[in-house]
């Protein structure tokens, strides 16, 4: 039996598939990621299983739909009872490890249960313990372990195994205070950088969430995310196989690029979108309602979901997040560094994707909803296998983020649980052909 492969997963947060080089951006570039896809696989038609974070985060991790693993929204945990892949992997000895953003549990004083629809009039509802169809134990102080609340405790450390993976360094939030073991990286690294949190150097963007960190770039969380990721590919037993996720928080809003990345790419680079070019078409009421709000000034700018932009404001957001993705193009670069530097590029399979998109200014908006746009549900995913040479350089079969757990299995020949619902993409790559027909969403 052949040695079993080691792997490195790198995915980043709220990245749409268009916006890296070897995706065909005319303006972004990203050699580093770009070198993963030359000596491997990008996936044309790859989409998320849910357009925000959470949801499609637990279906990376379980292979399952939303509806299935029960993480319907953000703010809903993923239960420890569910069996996730990288379980499988540390049962069949691999060392497990996560650097960066989890968000498999709230990182927000928000409630983890979905709200309900209001009563009919005269109708009783059913008891607390009774609202939902399965029991869950999602109240207890073991789903907090991401939140402020827990990381305010001196000792606070993520209890291993967390989903599987032995080996925890949390980034838990977006932005220049990423939280976790980011805060006493940076705290050990400079004790005067904690002054600069909270205090943005001037700039001239009218974006909403545009925030210019005072934050130097080798001290941000993309800065330790590869820092720690290189230290566990350079420390791992060459006798123990290894899964390695990179989880970077960015490009995320807010749209903060630290130090010379904020001025690497300018508004004007970045064409305008067609939406702003065109006054024949309608828009659904979704779009509609969201565009009339900030026509209105009633819409939320500080918060999460999407909202309405300007043609500038698309172009400052696409300047911003081109450079919040070159940022951590040169992280994984010094990941693969290290990684060649150890010998071990040539038995670890390298794969690239994101959570899902942000609409950067298509259809006249920003950040993502339920509209379901190609901007949100269509994402990058890269596969590159060192002892696959014959791969083709372009898949344009039909994939989703249910599929990425199947497939690291197939290739680390470990059988998968029962209920899963993603499918190996090694077949199609051997020419096999398509190993779905359609994809569904959820949201």
């Amino acid at each position: 039996m052949s040695k079993p492969p080691n792997f490195i997963l790198f995915i980043t947060d709220q990245h749409r598939a268009d916006f890296l080089g070897c995706y065909g951006h005319p303006v972004l570039r990203t050699p580093h990621i770009d070198s993963i896809a030359a000596k491997g696989t990008l996936f044309g038609r790859f989409y998320v299983a849910s357009p925000v974070c959470m949801p499609n985060r637990a279906s990376l991790m379980t292979g399952r739909m939303p509806s299935v693993h029960g993480v319907r929204s953000n703010g809903i945990p993923l239960s420890m009872q569910a069996v996730t892949f990288v379980e499988l992997l540390r049962d069949s000895g691999y060392r497990t490890a996560l650097i960066g953003k989890s968000h498999l549990q709230n990182f927000t004083a928000w409630p983890p249960i979905v709200k309900r629809a209001p009563p009919c009039a005269s109708y009783r509802e059913p008891s607390r313990d009774l609202m939902q169809a399965l029991r869950n134990d999602l109240n207890q102080g073991a789903y907090e372990q991401e939140t402020p609340e827990y990381w305010s405790l001196k000792d606070a450390r993520i209890q291993t195994p967390f989903y599987g993976f032995d080996h925890v360094s949390l980034v838990r939030a977006h932005g220049e205070d990423g939280g976790g073991d980011y805060t006493r990286w940076l705290a050990e690294r400079d004790p005067k950088a904690k002054a600069l949190l909270g205090h943005p150097l001037p700039h001239e963007y009218t974006l909403p969430q545009a925030y210019r960190t005072a934050i130097p770039a080798e001290l941000y969380p993309t800065a330790f995310i590869g820092e720690q990721a290189q230290a566990f590919v350079q420390a791992a037993d060459v006798g123990q196989p290894f899964f390695l996720m990179v989880s970077f928080p960015d490009p995320h809003h807010p749209f903060n690029p630290p130090g010379k990345y904020w001025e690497m790419y300018k508004p004007e680079q970045f064409a305008v979108p067609e939406a702003f070019k065109r006054n024949d078409w309608t828009p659904p009421p979704l779009v509609r309602n969201v565009i009339a709000e900030r026509q209105a000034g009633t819409a939320k700018l500080d918060g999460m979901n999407t909202i309405s932009v300007s043609a500038r404001e698309a172009q400052e957001a696409r300047a911003l997040t081109c450079g919040m993705i070159a940022c951590i193009d040169d992280a994984i670069g010094r990941v693969l560094h290290a990684l060649e530097q150890t010998g071990r590029r040539g038995e670890t399979v390298v794969a690239f994707t994101s959570d899902h998109g942000d609409h950067l200014g298509d259809h006249r908006l920003l950040l993502k909803g339920a509209e379901q746009y190609q901007s949100i549900v269509r994402v990058p995913f890269i596969w590159c296998d060192p002892q696959a040479a014959d791969y083709p350089a372009v898949a344009d079969t039909l994939a989703s983020t249910l599929d990425i757990s199947a497939t690291v299995l197939d290739r680390a020949r470990i059988e998968p649980f029962s209920g899963i619902q993603g499918h190996s993409l090694l077949p199609a790559l051997r020419g096999a052909g398509a190993v779905r027909e359609s994809v569904f969403i959820q949201y």
